[in-house]
């Protein structure tokens, strides 16, 4: 089962039930016989449904259903005390919450090779409309999902509710903010990379990994089980369709394609089968299409999503095809990070997304991806830039090739969308980022983390030096959260939701700012500002301490 070439919507689309499928009443006399006679009869009394369900990828007529069976979640073989042998599982869609007016339904065949996970790709459903999803093992029935198809290609959708999501170390803390995302009750859910981390767990943090660092299938499933069975990640992953993408710590910490960031310590024959094992688990466990399965090392994750014609999401992928970092990694002053030969994205994915901007039609067409797209120099010497390698810092002519792209391709309204430092930064985006006073062409909204860095604090942005050295950036913040979009055809809104605190379970997320575009007008306009009335001790006091601070966050390992 490898992933179609065909390229009609960036990179083809066809339907894929996960097994064999059979029509038939999820909780009546419809259920076939022969389904559950297949159940072992222990696995019967057990509940499977641990880990929740998901659903992703709509489009105007359907989307993809997930779950994955694990009675016991956090079996050392990674199989989730599944046995040995295919079990059926049954599903249902309707329109309604109470079942009342189902539009779909049947069974397919969960695998032990997949780790019982299974994957559902329906069409031929309304479009713009809500549905609700439910999975059925034996007597056992999971929650229920709820999820939504896109408009029409040709519709100008008058409202769309994103969140975008990143960074959820699993020890760092509670995820409130993923609850949070739940009661916003969106349309759409954008996971931005590292929905797990690898490193073995560390006596005396809010909770503890389960497992060796991981390097192994077993490992990598293990892994997932465990961030699955937080009730806020459920929550998060029942009330809305997924966008996922991944990013370095699914894998190993700033990894670039075929070189993960200690070569010394993992040779090709080490770090290669990794990589084969963390994908195979990634696919697994996320509401992803038939076109994304796994073949040996490689995994298509670039891809392009519409919501009519209100939005359309270019989600990219900037780990499997970048050159490596140069100099390292970390903030340097470095000569590779300007050399025109080097890619973020390589050649072809950089070449499908120019492309794309040519061929779009939306009003709003958003880069979703993983690391910080604007210039964030860390040095006032205007002659001496220090950047972040592993950021598009590093790959300056990349990013250059990119946004002159849109531009030349007449994009209406670019909006970059990113994840991974640990923070809440706002951008505008420029072609000549020496001239402050040069033309705007875009706009970036970077998410903090849901709970990687701890508890965080509050600040004012004006004290971070990066924004003095870099007058196009217009906001940080360092609490845990979420950004939420709010899409309309006259504007985007961002809403930088936070929380207090993640060291316990239970905080509530309120806006500490909020950001607006408005269409035709490249650039972020501040429209709310929420401060916490008291300066937090822990934050820095000097601009160094504040370059040491950011500098530590971005780039410690997690170990």
């Amino acid at each position: 089962m490898s992933p179609t070439n065909d390229r009609s919507d960036g990179l083809g689309r066809r339907t894929f039930l996960a097994g064999s499928l059979a029509a038939g009443s999820l909780l009546g006399a419809g259920v076939p016989a022969h389904a559950a006679e297949k159940v072992p009869p222990i696995y019967a009394r057990m509940y499977p449904f641990t880990l929740g369900v998901a659903s992703g990828d709509p489009s105007h007529d359907g989307f993809v259903l997930w779950t994955r069976l694990a009675p016991e979640p956090l079996a050392d073989d990674g199989l989730g005390g599944m046995p040995d042998a295919t079990v059926p599982v049954q599903w249902q869609v309707a329109k309604d919450d109470r079942f009342s007016d189902i539009v779909a339904s049947g069974s397919v065949t969960s695998r032990p090779e997949d780790a019982h996970s299974v994957h559902i790709e329906l069409d031929s459903l309304d479009p713009g409309r809500d549905y609700w999803y439910r999975f059925k093992v034996a007597s056992h029935l999971s929650p229920v999902g709820r999820t939504r198809t896109a408009p029409e290609p040709g519709v100008l959708a008058q409202h769309l509710t994103v969140c975008m999501a990143s960074c959820q170390h699993y020890e760092s803390g509670f995820y409130a903010a993923h609850r949070g995302i739940a009661d916003d009750m969106p349309d759409l859910v954008l996971h931005l990379g590292d929905y797990q981390y690898e490193s073995a767990g560390v006596a005396g943090r809010p909770r503890l990994h389960a497992g060796p660092e991981t390097t192994t299938l077993a490992n990598y499933r293990q892994r997932y089980a465990q961030y699955k069975t937080d009730p806020d990640l459920q929550a998060a992953h029942a009330a809305a369709p997924w966008l996922v993408v991944l990013d370095d710590h699914e894998i190993d910490n700033n990894w670039a394609d075929e070189v993960p960031q200690d070569p010394h310590l993992q040779p090709p024959e080490v770090f290669l089968p990794r990589r084969e094992a963390a994908f195979k688990a990634y696919w697994e466990n996320m509401p992803l299409r038939r076109r994304s399965i796994p073949v040996g090392i490689d995994m298509q994750l670039y891809r392009t999503v519409q919501w009519g014609r209100l939005a359309s999401f270019h989600m990219l992928d900037t780990r499997q095809f970048r050159d490596d970092q140069g100099c390292g990694d970390g903030y340097k002053d470095c000569p590779a990070s300007v050399d025109p030969a080097r890619s973020i994205t390589g050649a072809e994915q950089e070449a499908w997304l120019i492309e794309s901007f040519h061929r779009t039609r939306a009003r709003w067409d958003v880069l979703g991806q993983q690391v910080f797209f604007g210039q964030r120099d860390n040095n006032a010497d205007s002659l001496v830039k220090v950047t972040s390698q592993d950021a598009w810092d590093g790959y300056v002519a990349s990013r250059q090739r990119i946004t002159q792209g849109w531009v030349d391709a007449g994009v209406r309204n670019p909006v970059v969308v990113t994840g991974d430092v640990h923070a809440n930064w706002a951008s505008d985006l420029k072609l000549d980022y020496d001239d402050p006073t040069s033309a705007t062409v875009g706009s970036e909204f970077v998410t903090t983390s849901i709970s990687s860095g701890g508890d965080g604090f509050d600040s004012d942005p004006n004290e971070h030096p990066f924004l003095q050295i870099n007058p196009h950036l217009r906001f940080y913040n360092n609490l845990r959260g979420y950004v939420r979009l709010t899409v309309t055809p006259d504007q985007m809104q961002g809403d930088y939701q936070v929380v207090p605190y993640v060291s316990q379970p239970g905080a509530t997320p309120f806006t500490r700012a909020s950001f607006v575009v408005q269409d035709g007008e490249p650039g972020l306009h501040q429209v709310a500002d929420n401060p916490t009335p008291v300066r937090a001790a822990s934050a820095p006091d000097t601009p160094q301490e504040w370059i040491d601070y950011t500098v530590y966050e971005e780039t410690r390992r997690y170990t």
